[in-house]
């Protein structure tokens, strides 16, 4: 699959190693159209090509992904979800109504400062908003 291969091609560049629990992982996102997984979701798909995965193995990859930028961690009321698409302009609003997680495009996340007098540094801006989406909204 090219998906596969462009995913192994930005483990390696990450400097992770490419193992078949990995790829199994990394399939539970099919192409990406089913995103936002909590991590039981991520361990049933995933065991569904290697059965013998642990769900240990599971969250260690995830957390690998997370932090070689493979995927994005968004925390919400319940488990935390994962997304494949961690484009930095990539942002998401969490309806109260429903819980449902939306990606959403998000104008003026460049113009955030940090006010004060200490010098921090930032390197990528995360916008997770949260309110009722049009469907809750009018239903009440």
């Amino acid at each position: 699959m090219r998906e596969n291969g462009h995913a192994e091609e930005k483990m390696r560049e990450a400097g992770l190693r490419v193992t078949p629990q990995r790829r199994a992982v990394w399939s539970a996102f099919g192409d990406g159209e089913d995103g936002h997984l909590a991590a039981d979701e991520v361990f049933v798909r995933a065991r569904r090509g290697l059965p013998e995965l642990s769900r240990a193995t599971v969250y260690n990859a995830l957390a690998a992904f997370v932090g070689a930028g493979l995927l994005q961690a968004v925390e919400g009321r319940g488990a935390v979800l994962y997304d494949p698409n961690p484009d930095p302009d990539h942002h998401h609003f969490r309806c109260q109504g429903c819980d449902r997680l939306y990606d959403v495009p998000v104008e003026g996340v460049e113009e955030l400062r940090i006010s004060g007098d200490r010098e921090f540094v930032v390197d990528r801006t995360t916008v997770l908003l949260r309110g009722l989406c049009p469907a809750c909204s009018a239903a009440g």
